[in-house]
Parts: structure tokens; C-alpha cells; sequence
């Protein structure tokens, strides 16, 4: 990125290319059940390898039966699967969505944790649900870096990383603070609609005049 651009106006910009793209699932989520940290963690594990266009409809499909630890261990693990069945692992996942809701009610009350530690220490959530859930759950400051975040953070030249580990940490950086959770926002609906892995929209993208395009080698 061209270094006398601010990250302010990159924001602004951003926010223009987003302006009507489809906002995020756990942003959705949030809406559909405000207060109820649950369902977003849910959804952050049903996601895992999956496209959100699949991920929503099961993640509401699921949660119309069950939104809370104990409805979702009423449910037999085969029920879970019949109902995720679309997204990618369903098998796996089901599996994994009644051993989470176990360990919420064991350990935490059937509370979703509020804090990194603790929501790290509830086998197969990872860094990038952590984050996510931090962030659209109970508004904490955290920067959920996926495939979108770590690609145009990069791509742009705001950040030159090899792992997700390295984005997180450089972006910490870079960002002031009161843009950690709207940076995943932004970078994935953009991500999902003209920054593509492949053949970006680059002619169509009002960042294209600021952006390095680091890695682009063809483009549209």
C-alpha cells in the first residue's frame, strides 16, 4: 500500500467496495440471537472448510432446534448430523458440536467464556473461532484472521506474512485497535465478492489505485 495512505481512508474505502455485499454469517448470527454468545460458536465450527452460503441455512436449521448447550445434548449425534448434513465434515462436526456443549455445561456452566484462554482450552476450538467469537460475541477488540484476512492484508502491502499466526500479530500493529473486529468484517465480504484468490476484480475495486496487488498475477 502506498505509505502515505491512512489506514483511516483505507477503512473508508473498504467500506465503500463492501457497501452492499452480503455481511458475513456470524454477523447474522448475532442479530438472529443477540446476547446468546452460543450460536456463534456454533456457527464458527460448522464454517470450518465451508462456505457461508452453506453454513447459514444449517446453522438456523440447527438452531431452531437448539441454541443453547443443553437443547443441542438433547439431540443424539445422529440428529445433529442429519440436520448439518450440507456442510463439508458433517460427521466430524456433529461429533464435535455435542463434545463442545459437554464441556460448556462441565466446566463453564454452560457459559461461553469470555476469554481467550479459556475458549482456547475447549478442544477444537482453535485461534481463528477464539478471535471470531471474541470479536461478535461479547465485542472484545480481536482480529480473526481466515483465508480472506491473511490473502488481501497481504495482497494490499499493508503486511508481508507467511502464516496466520504472523498476520494476527502484524495487524495488531498496523490497525489501531477500533478497527480489529470490523477488519475481518470488511476483508471478507470483499474476499467473498471482488478480492477472489483467483482473477481478482481488480478493475472494478475502489482500493485498485492504493493496493500493491502483491501476488496478483491476473486479474480482472
Amino acid at each position: 500500500m502506498k505509505s502515505s495512505f491512512s489506514i483511516d481512508l483505507l477503512i473508508q474505502l473498504l467500506q465503500k467496495a463492501t457497501l452492499h455485499a452480503v455481511p458475513p454469517m456470524t454477523l447474522s448470527i448475532s442479530q438472529a440471537y443477540p446476547s446468546n454468545p452460543y450460536p456463534i460458536l456454533i456457527s464458527c465450527l460448522l464454517s470450518l472448510r465451508a462456505q457461508d452460503k452453506v453454513t447459514l441455512p444449517v446453522s438456523l436449521k440447527l438452531f431452531s432446534r437448539a441454541h443453547t448447550p443443553e437443547q443441542m445434548l438433547l439431540l443424539s449425534i445422529e440428529d445433529i448430523e442429519s440436520i448439518i448434513r450440507p456442510v463439508n465434515y458433517y460427521k466430524t462436526k456433529a461429533a464435535l458440536l455435542h463434545s463442545v456443549s459437554a464441556d460448556l455445561l462441565n466446566r463453564f456452566a454452560g457459559k461461553v467464556p469470555s476469554s481467550k484462554d479459556e475458549l482456547m482450552s475447549i478442544k477444537g476450538v482453535g485461534l481463528k473461532t477464539t478471535n471470531l467469537v471474541l470479536a461478535e460475541a461479547f465485542g472484545i477488540p480481536a482480529i480473526c484472521v481466515d483465508v480472506h484476512v491473511h490473502r488481501i492484508s497481504n495482497r494490499l502491502g499493508i503486511i508481508a506474512t507467511d502464516t496466520v499466526e504472523q498476520t494476527e500479530q502484524a495487524l495488531q500493529i498496523v490497525l489501531p485497535k477500533k478497527y480489529w473486529i470490523e477488519w475481518n468484517r470488511l476483508l471478507v465480504m470483499l474476499g467473498q465478492t471482488m478480492c477472489t484468490a483467483q482473477s481478482p476484480f481488480c478493475s472494478k475495486c475502489p482500493l485498485v489505485d492504493v493496493c500493491d496487488r502483491f501476488g496478483v498475477f491476473k486479474h480482472r
